[in-house]
């Protein structure tokens, strides 16, 4: 079971490291709406990570926030910055893709990016952590 749930965490952290990569070319390609949603992206599965190293899994993106907040925010495992990073690249993604006529800059995109990159570095240092615990 140990195993399963280190190959799932990896999985993950694969994911999320693509994400940023294809949210950075997007960025350089002047696609902004989608790089936003690869940085959202990004983070969510960072968070689907942290949350598979625990045992622990939801499909839904809300339940997902809700669990980071709650488990690694709310505990002092994590800065507050992070959540409303993360609330902030959902609430952005979210309008990206589904609302019309949505736009985004250049620097806004750029800065939900890095803070997606933060947000997935620390999280990996958390995963660290818990695995020298565990």
């Amino acid at each position: 079971m140990k195993e399963e749930r280190e190959v799932l965490v990896q999985y993950r952290l694969e994911q999320a490291e693509e994400s940023l990569e294809s949210a950075q070319l997007l960025l350089d390609n002047k696609k902004y709406r989608p790089s936003v949603s690869r940085s959202y992206y990004g983070m969510f599965y960072a968070i689907l990570a942290l949350l598979a190293i625990e045992g622990r899994h939801t499909s839904k993106h809300s339940g997902a926030i809700a669990m980071f907040n709650r488990e690694f925010v709310k505990k002092g495992m994590l800065d507050k910055n992070f959540s409303r990073w993360l609330q902030e690249a959902f609430d952005l993604r979210q309008r990206a893709d589904y609302r019309e006529m949505f736009s985004i800059s250049y620097e806004r995109t750029k800065e939900v990016l890095e803070h997606a990159r933060a947000f997935v570095t620390e999280v990996k240092h958390l995963i660290e952590k818990i695995r020298d615990q565990g």
